[in-house]
């Protein structure tokens, strides 16, 4: 086992429909840092835009499964398997309901929170010992975000001007947060993410 290897995977649905939606916040941030981190994503046999580099001498991983979010521990499995990295080793970046737009939330482990994606990680990997970069995108009905519109519809529909602004400010903390969780481990990219609200 490389303990130096490492998985981010973000969470969302493939194809040019999707691709602003509040469901895909996992793929926006994780073509962030890849450009930040100046990779460009293949394609092959995973069914996945994936890329390898190397990030505070740790060998990373991004991954975004293509075969829509309901069936992304698949990917996330057969990929984690061929490069032998433990479940504790994978972060997910996800969208979150239940957390006001723009707050971001880092966490090690727990259930899947009625999250399609992170239920098939879980199946699919056989454990929930993986960390979890929550975003929000609030809720339909609470706090004045769109009253009359089902779940569904709302995460799979266009962020507003001002969801997709939030998001875009906080990508610096959002990397800040990620490179602390290689550096010096979970509990130090808690203390910056999860201060964010």
């Amino acid at each position: 086992m490389v303990e130096s290897d490492y998985l981010i995977v973000g969470l969302g649905n493939p194809g040019e429909n999707y691709l602003n939606t509040r469901h895909n916040v996992g793929f926006i941030v994780v073509d962030e840092l890849a450009r930040r981190w100046g990779g460009d994503f293949s394609t092959g046999k995973w069914r996945a835009f994936f890329l390898r580099t190397s990030l505070n001498g740790r060998r990373v991983h991004l991954l975004k499964p293509t075969t829509y979010m309901n069936l992304s521990g698949q990917v996330v499995v057969r990929y984690a398997d061929f490069y032998r990295i433990p479940a504790r080793n994978i972060l997910v970046i996800h969208d979150d309901l239940d957390m006001a737009p723009g707050r971001l939330k880092l966490v090690n482990g727990g259930g899947a929170g009625g999250h399609n994606g992170i239920r098939s990680l879980i199946q699919y990997l056989s454990s929930s010992d993986f960390s979890r970069l929550k975003i929000g995108i609030g809720r339909p009905g609470k706090g004045g975000i769109h009253p009359d519109m089902a779940v569904e519809r709302f995460v799979l529909s266009p962020m507003t001007d001002d969801e997709r602004r939030l998001l875009d400010e906080r990508m610096d903390v959002i990397e800040q947060g990620v490179r602390l969780y290689f550096e010096k481990g979970p509990a130090w990219a808690m203390n910056l993410v999860n201060s964010v609200k």
